[in-house]
């Protein structure tokens, strides 16, 4: 049979460890078929279990321990039987054997380990072992759990050195727990290369979650029997021998013995706890077996961590991204309702900076220097729909790399890519000074098998400075982010739906009430014609014009909204108190008949547009007019509360329906159509009331209170007011 293959660092990738065709010389190995004749045998087997083996032979032939044999028996049946090892301890001419039997792919492997501790030993063991798993179970932490495993397993396995790797994304692993021998130097923070582990050592890590090395220095054992007999496949071997390339790796490392316990979570490898001792050790089964179970707590106490941790996250982020998408469907402005959320959203996906742009405007969150938000908006892909993701300097247009600075991990989310919609997440740079277990890369050495590339032999942490990379987005962040995108997707297609509606009523809308003030004009210009002079000919045109020129304006006033530009306001010093009397000065000589009260008119100066916030209370004011109970009042109250000016505008009447309340800022209101007491309202007034004060930083509100309907409009004082 085939062993002995040589091996160096071009091909040990390709190397079938699985089946080396030899064993570790501390045991003896026999191989049967499904129905229990013999196959195969090592080569010390004639000499440790005093038998003469030979092909074909039943099992029930050797001269092996009853116990032994008992045990062969349970595992002979169907040739595609796969079965988990079972162990009995047996003695053979005076020496003491650890029996462990299993059934893979076809074949009954039985392996004679010897044990060199007694019985009573191997219980003391397992006590220990025991009391370690109750001390696991009850971290709260990773760090902790690894760090208490390490002590515990050292403790009862002897071992010099036990140390905990967690792997990375990568492959490479950083030892993150260590407990060791005084006199050794230490190895806590290293990190170690993707390549020390193939690919295949980690399907095999995975698949056999042990695996034990007593001694370095051992001369491998082959396998032996029939000529054609397929190779023996030793994932789940207990005395599989080891690839060279690995033993010299340990071999340089000044280790005698080593031993590795997988931990493995959902199917992945998480991560290992290495044991190494300075010189040649043997655990005995039963121990390496509670190790074993140690790290499948250890697996499944970090799994329970890290669903806890990542339900967290999954909540925090599940609520950010409901309250978001609840005011997104409210306001107007989705660059609004991101900035005021900009704060919860950067903590949910761990980001330090966010922009947010929309039909050219942009609102930026975090340190970013100047001109850098407008660059990465231009760097997007136009018509994406998808995330588009950066995690390093390398995925970023080269132009930008100079501009970039610390900022090299970004997810954006397109959530109206006609309009140029855009959430953009930003990460800074981690810069990482990683220990190396000594320099990762290969070396041409010469090695026991000549002049080769061969494993490192110094491992003095050498130091590296990684820069231009950002924290990876993780799974959970990304999942979260697919999830807001489609729902921001689906908000942002039913308001431009609703959009489209509103246009298509805004034009047959200005087509019906433009019809007649044009048709009032029109007639007063053929009466004018026909030289009949009329004094009420004037006033009419006036007021026609007035009307249309009104509707216009709004309408211009909804187009700028609509189009992301804004109302523009310029902001100045504004007597508050002053600007309410003068709008109400000219509302009493416009209405004589209606009683407009001042009631409240503390002094209060804002930075406002004094011609956009006069549009806001006359607009109050004209509704109140309108809709207020006849020969009653119009009341307007100026105070000041905290740092706020607040005025007030109500009116007596009844309260205004729930459903027609949650609509009273939307523009195009149904309440608004055919009012007989507001002909020439076309709903856009309160909308566009609301746009100014937000441009002002203020907020506008309705309540009903003692039988009056009351709108209240709050403003920031000046700063030095």
């Amino acid at each position: 049979m085939e062993h002995g293959r040589r091996v160096d660092l071009l091909n040990c990738a390709d190397e079938p460890i699985h089946i080396p065709g030899s064993i570790q010389p501390h045991g003896a190995l026999l191989f049967f078929s499904a129905a229990g004749l013999l196959e195969g045998w090592s080569a010390n087997a004639p000499t440790l279990l005093g038998i003469a083996p030979e092909p074909g032979i039943p099992c029930a032939s050797l001269a092996l321990p009853s116990a032994a044999l008992e045990l062969l028996c349970d595992y002979i049946g169907p040739a595609d039987a796969e079965a988990a090892p079972s162990m009995v301890p047996v003695s053979v001419h005076g020496l003491e054997f650890d029996c462990i039997v299993h059934a893979a792919c076809g074949r009954i492997i039985a392996e004679f380990e010897a044990r060199e501790v007694g019985a009573d030993e191997v219980a003391r063991f397992a006590v220990k072992a025991h009391a370690s798993i109750d001390r696991l179970r009850r971290q709260k932490s990773i760090e902790g759990l690894l760090s208490s495993a390490v002590d515990q397993i050292r403790e009862f396995t002897g071992f010099d050195r036990v140390m905990a790797y967690r792997f990375r994304p990568d492959d490479s692993g950083d030892v993150v727990a260590e407990s060791r021998r005084e006199d050794l130097v230490p190895y806590l923070g290293q990190r170690y290369p993707a390549g020390d582990i193939p690919a295949q050592a980690r399907r095999l890590y995975i698949l056999n979650t042990l695996r034990s090395i007593v001694d370095v220095h051992y001369q491998a054992v082959p396998l032996l029997g029939a000529p054609d007999a397929a190779p023996l496949d030793m994932s789940h071997a207990v005395l599989r021998s080891v690839s060279p390339v690995h033993v010299e790796y340990l071999k340089n490392m000044g280790v005698g013995a080593s031993m590795s316990v997988s931990i493995v979570i959902n199917g992945r490898l998480w991560g290992l706890i290495a044991c190494h001792h300075m010189s040649r050790r043997l655990v005995p089964y039963s121990v390496r077996m509670a190790a074993d179970v140690l790290a499948q707590v250890i697996g499944s106490t970090i799994h329970s961590i890290e669903a806890r941790l990542q339900s967290e996250m999954v909540e925090r982020s599940t609520a950010t991204r409901a309250r978001v998408i609840a005011d997104l469907v409210l306001d107007e402005d989705p660059l609004e309702t991101l900035s005021r959320h900009a704060g919860a959203i950067m903590t949910a996906t761990a980001s330090q900076a966010m922009i947010a742009c929309h039909y050219g405007k942009l609102l930026a969150h975090g340190d970013l220097p100047p001109g850098l938000a407008e660059a990465i908006v231009a760097s997007l892909p136009e018509n994406e729909h998808d995330l588009v993701l950066r995690e390093s300097l390398g995925d970023w247009p080269p132009a930008l790399h100079a501009q970039l600075g610390k900022w090299v991990g970004m997810m954006a989310l397109p959530f109206d890519p006609g309009a140029g919609g855009w959430s953009i997440l930003l990460r800074v740079e981690q810069i990482e000074q990683v220990a190396w277990g000594g320099r990762p890369e290969k070396t041409t050495a010469l090695g026991p098998l000549g002049t080769r590339l061969t494993p490192r032999g110094s491992f003095d942490a050498w130091y590296e400075t990684v820069r231009g990379h950002a924290q990876p987005w993780e799974a959970t962040v990304l999942g979260n982010a697919r999830l807001a995108l489609a729902e921001l997707v689906r908000v942002m297609t039913s308001r431009r739906a609703q959009l489209d509606a509103t246009r298509a009523q805004l034009l047959a809308m200005l087509g019906h009430d433009l019809r007649d003030p044009l048709h009032s004009i029109n007639m007063a210009g053929m009466v004018l014609e026909k030289g009949n002079s009329q004094p009420t000919l004037g006033k009419r045109i006036q007021s026609s014009t007035s009307r249309m020129q009104r509707m216009i304006s709004q309408v211009l006033d909804m187009s700028r909204i609509d189009g992301g530009l804004g109302l523009g306001v310029a902001l100045e010093p504004v007597d508050l108190t002053a600007l309410v009397e003068d709008l109400m000065d000219e509302a009493r000589m416009a209405y004589p008949t209606i009683p407009f009260q001042l009631t409240c008119d503390e002094a209060a100066m804002v930075n406002a547009d004094s011609g956009r916030l006069g549009q806001v209370l006359s607009n109050l004011l004209s509704n109140a007019r309108h809709h207020g109970e006849a020969g009653k009042p119009v009341r307007v109250c100026v105070t000041v509360q905290g740092r706020e000016a607040v005025v007030e505008v109500s009116n007596a009447g009844a309260p205004i329906p729930p459903e027609l309340a949650a609509t009273l800022f939307n523009p195009f209101k149904r309440a608004s159509l055919n009012n007989p007491r507001n002909r020439t309202g076309m709903g856009l007034g309160l909308y566009i009331a609301q746009q100014i004060v937000r441009e002002h930083h203020g907020e506008i509100a309705y309540r009903h209170e003692g039988n009056e309907v009351i709108f209240s409009v709050r403003l920031p004082l000046l700063d030095d007011a």
